[in-house]
């Protein structure tokens, strides 16, 4: 089990002001990590960070803006005087565009999504490869937070499913780049989750005939995407890079 131990490693989280990422710091801090949690909304972050710490965790806030270069800069800078070097870089700050098909989004739809969904996860991982190399260190992790709508086609989801189909493919392509710093780029494609946002939709009568249509018969909880966080963050996953891990119940396997 020590393989899967995050003790004494620097991990920053995106979008982590609510669900998967405010989530995932508990994970993270809990398995001993020393958590850095980057969002807009400052004040929401600062209160994950006092109920990590109330649990004997380690954890800073710090105000991010993925959409701004300066922002990302100045936020690993940060993480690093906080804890040391940077080891692992989690890229989970995301949106959507609504139920709109292609013909009704706009170009301030399609920026918006795949500006923070993609383009940004390009310019996290860049400047974390720069310090990585600047800092001399061993190597470095990073995890794409991407989604099963790479996989399966569904009205409505235009550039979110584009978005993310294009992280999985930069997931492979920072994997092969990224090797000759030491570093290893993964990422984790949840399926349905159960979060306050999305129980409107999934607990109504649309709600059920998705749940039908996963061949567990049900949504997936924040904890059921714990192990797989843990093997991708930690040295249990050291021989590991390129590759997507599916949470989903076994939903992209189900007939559509």
């Amino acid at each position: 089990m020590d393989r899967f131990s995050l003790e004494n490693k620097n991990i920053v989280v995106t979008g982590a002001s609510s669900g998967i990422g405010h989530h995932f710091a508990g994970v993270l801090a809990e398995a001993g990590a020393n958590v850095v949690l980057g969002a807009r909304r400052l004040e929401k972050i600062e209160e994950r960070v006092e109920e990590v710490c109330a649990s004997g965790g380690r954890a800073v806030g710090l105000c991010l803006d993925v959409l701004d270069r300066s922002s990302i800069s100045s936020f690993l800078d940060a993480a690093e005087e906080a804890y040391g070097p940077v080891d692992v870089v989690i890229n989970n700050a995301g949106v959507e565009s609504g139920a709109k098909i292609y013909t009704d989004i706009d170009e301030e739809d399609w920026d918006r999504v795949l500006n923070t969904n993609l383009k940004s996860v390009w310019q996290i991982s860049k400047m974390f490869t720069e310090r990585v190399e600047k800092n001399e260190q061993k190597g470095g992790n990073i995890i794409n937070v991407t989604s099963t709508a790479a996989f399966r086609t569904i009205k409505g989801q235009f550039p979110y499913a584009v978005s993310k189909a294009a992280l999985v493919r930069a997931t492979e392509v920072m994997a092969l780049e990224g090797a000759r710093f030491g570093i290893r780029v993964n990422s984790l494609a949840p399926g349905y989750i159960l979060t306050d946002v999305s129980r409107g939709l999934l607990e109504s009568e649309r709600g059920d005939r998705l749940r039908k249509g996963i061949p567990m018969r049900r949504y997936g909880n924040f904890e059921d995407l714990d192990g797989p966080l843990l093997l991708l963050a930690s040295d249990a996953s050291a021989y590991m890079s390129g590759a997507t891990l599916v949470v989903d119940g076994g939903h992209i396997c189900a007939e559509l």
